[in-house]
């Protein structure tokens, strides 16, 4: 019970001390509160960085194309060699005859001209021109320059693997720029939460003395080091709290808002925004956990350089 109780005066008192220095204290919730907004903007954006990269990893395909006169045996025995590929994900052969068949559905001049290659409704393998392919999947957008160059040593020569493409200029820019975006991100994060940690401490410190009178009664009727510092420990969980209520709600709403008002994507079908939901929440506690520890952290720091117990 007195373990309570003395726990519960602490807290009380954390809490009288965000009020009674409400000057200091609106300039580190302030302080905060700018901090975990950038904070959230930075966690959303790299979030959806990697939700891009994961799209832009499921679309990305290395299309091999294949000599017009290579048969369905010739083909499956490049596809069981291009399965043991590291980093391959998936294999799918396409004959001249399923492509044209897709190119035929997918307009009415193709099914014009590609009707020409039948001869009663069968297909006259040797008339298609078109060349049979090999589409090959990879699990990482990193491994796909080594895919690529794996499967043009499977036929150096050239003689049954024509060509491999995979669009390399497209998604080198793509990587690099999720990359530049990732690091951004988390630099900006680091660098802001150093700043309102460093902000805290000052302000908690600016406390400190203030109430050094306090401190030397408290001290001359026998509270511990421990006693001295729990208060101010949880003042600066109080200012971290009080600093993340703006950002949660206007992160929760916001992005709410821009999902529904851009109908899940941004500038394309291509780019597609995370759901909101349990997305808002993941977020909602980042910035919660965030602006705890960094209250506690920067109160921290104040008391054990600046306190002097």
């Amino acid at each position: 019970m007195k373990a309570i109780r003395i726990f519960g005066r602490n807290i009380r008192d954390a809490f009288k001390s965000v009020f009674r220095n409400f000057s200091l204290s609106f300039a580190s919730i302030s302080c905060i509160t700018i901090t975990l907004l950038v904070v959230s903007i930075a966690v959303i954006l790299s979030y959806n960085v990697n939700n891009f990269t994961k799209l832009v990893e499921k679309d990305v395909t290395i299309v091999t194309f294949l000599d017009t006169k290579t048969t369905d045996e010739v083909a499956n025995e490049y596809l069981e060699k291009i399965k043991f590929i590291d980093g391959v994900e998936s294999v799918e052969y396409k004959s001249k005859i399923e492509i044209a068949e897709e190119m035929m559905e997918s307009s009415e001049e193709y099914n014009n001209i590609m009707s020409e290659w039948k001869k009663d409704g069968e297909w006259i393998r040797d008339e298609i021109p078109l060349q049979p392919t090999l589409q090959v999947k990879a699990a990482s957008l990193t491994k796909i320059d080594g895919i690529a160059d794996q499967i043009r040593k499977l036929d150096e020569e050239k003689e049954t693997i024509k060509v491999v493409q995979y669009g390399e200029d497209m998604v080198k820019q793509l990587i690099s720029l999720f990359d530049i975006v990732r690091k951004i991100s988390i630099g900006m994060v680091v660098a802001l939460i150093l700043v309102t940690a460093f902000l805290i401490s000052n302000t908690i410190k600016i406390t400190i003395f203030s109430r050094k009178k306090e401190i030397e009664i408290m001290r001359l009727v026998g509270a511990s080091n421990l006693n001295i510092k729990i208060p101010f420990i949880f003042e600066g969980l109080f200012l971290g709290i009080l600093g993340s209520i703006i950002p949660i709600i206007i992160t929760t709403y916001g992005y709410v808002a821009i999902f529904k008002n851009f109908d899940g994507q941004l500038f394309s079908p291509f780019i597609r925004l995370i759901a909101p939901e349990p997305f808002i929440y993941l977020v909602s506690g980042i910035l919660l956990l965030i602006g705890m520890v960094v209250g506690m952290f920067g109160s921290l720091v104040a008391v054990r350089k600046h306190l002097k117990i």
